[in-house]
């Protein structure tokens, strides 16, 4: 892929690459009103100013009350215009940064309209880019499905019956959705303190984990009743974030059966703030894991290329500042994509809305360093992870921080995700009489 070239210096080894464009919601001390952005280089892209000075008017495409949810609180108004206006819209912004592009006068020499647009990153305080009311997460991540498998049933029934006829998934919980640099508050539940008894008690949690996944938000509703076509799941989709879905795995195990994760799953999730648009990654598209089992025709997407080939990595830091990568896997490693995984979801008639997220589950690969949670590195305790430090992790402890990154490309044409990043902090103390 030929690197495009942006009159605006950009490091070649920005995430933030031309070829990406990812857009966000933004605040800053002199404008507290949230509103959009695009990330380019060290900078963001201010729309709300870029739009209030009509930038876009050489877009003829692009009228002047859709230009307006330009500059909401959310991207909601923004992703309902749907992928095709998407892809225009970031196209335009596109030739209006490229260098020796068809329309220099919109920014490159309008010095008064740069200077009011483009805020560096560092002055940005960024929130979350969309209004989520549903969110699901499954558990597309086959070796990662395998290995907990192992650790709790063995490895002649280390994946259920069901896993590879269909997506699994379970209803996650939206309110406790937070973007990148949150804080993680430990939770509070019912574990069992004393292995000998078999009566929990209500303390912290001990094993605390996290997830490497991704999240993909929608941004075409469906109606209650009707199923979304799996040939034409892929236009219902906005774009894609890194997504840490934190876990408490000693509350998990007591209260998963029968009816699956609840508190273990819902004390926090976070995303990374910036969205990089399904368009955006287009050139990465390829296939996931061989599924040795036909799917069903509602599933059946005919061998057309609906994964991507994204790099992605967890580094952990301890309360001493010193940083560990702890796993290097890739997005390919999923059994079923997000196109799937879509129509799964509403095949018996379950609606969507615009704005809400799925999750994919842990991506892990085959190897030991491609293993994306500490359930699977530390065998469930059972084995600890030497950090940088000389510390070790068999789950985190209070002050670690975990981040996750992911990049597709290569130098000077990078589309990267930024950072999903959170701290551990202590849980509560809590008394009851």
């Amino acid at each position: 892929m030929a690197s495009l070239q942006s009159w605006l210096e950009i490091d070649p080894k920005s995430q933030f690459s031309l070829h990406n464009l990812p857009f966000g919601i933004i605040s800053t001390a002199e404008d507290p009103q949230l509103h959009p952005a695009i990330a380019i280089g060290d900078y963001a892209l201010d729309l709300h100013v870029f739009t209030r000075h009509n930038g876009f008017a050489a877009l003829s495409i692009f009228q002047p009350y859709q230009a307006v949810f330009l500059s909401q609180s959310t991207l909601n108004h923004f992703a309902a215009l749907g992928r095709p206006m998407h892809k225009v819209v970031r196209g335009y912004l596109q030739s209006v940064l490229l260098k020796d592009g068809p329309f220099p006068g919109v920014f490159q020499e309008n010095e008064s309209l740069r200077s009011a647009a483009l805020i560096p990153l560092q002055r940005c305080q960024m929130h979350l880019p969309m209004r989520i009311n549903d969110y699901t997460d499954f558990y597309a991540g086959l070796h990662h499905a395998y290995n907990v498998g192992v650790l709790f049933r063995g490895p002649d029934n280390a994946l259920q019956p069901n896993y590879t006829h269909l997506p699994v998934g379970y209803h996650g919980r939206a309110s406790s959705i937070v973007v990148s640099g949150t804080p993680i508050r430990r939770p509070n539940g019912q574990i069992f303190t004393d292995p000998t008894t078999k009566t929990p008690a209500l303390a912290p949690c001990r094993k605390l984990d996290m997830e490497l996944e991704l999240g993909c938000f929608v941004c075409k509703p469906s109606a209650l009743g009707q199923p979304i076509a799996i040939s034409d799941a892929q236009e219902h989709l906005f774009g894609f974030v890194l997504l840490n879905d934190w876990s408490a795995r000693d509350i998990q195990a007591w209260e998963y059966v029968p009816l699956g994760p609840f508190n273990s799953k819902n004390f926090g999730t976070t995303i990374s703030p910036w969205v990089v648009l399904m368009d955006a990654l287009e050139p990465f598209a390829t296939t996931g894991i061989d599924n040795k089992v036909k799917p069903l025709p509602y599933l059946d997407e005919k061998g057309k290329e609906t994964h991507f080939d994204i790099n992605l990595t967890t580094t952990l830091t301890t309360a001493s500042g010193k940083s560990t990568t702890i796993c290097r896997t890739n997005a390919k490693n999923l059994l079923f994509s997000f196109p799937q995984m879509l129509a799964h979801h509403t095949v018996g008639g379950c609606p969507f809305n615009v704005g809400d997220l799925l999750g994919s589950g842990t991506i892990s690969g085959k190897e030991k360093s491609a293993k994306g949670c500490l359930l699977e590195q530390s065998e469930n305790g059972k084995v600890s992870i030497r950090l940088e430090d000389g510390e070790e992790r068999t789950f985190l402890q209070d002050g670690d921080t975990v981040m996750i990154n992911g990049v597709s490309g290569s130098e000077g044409s990078f589309v990267g995700f930024g950072n999903c990043s959170g701290r551990i902090e202590a849980a509560l103390d809590l008394e009851y009489d």
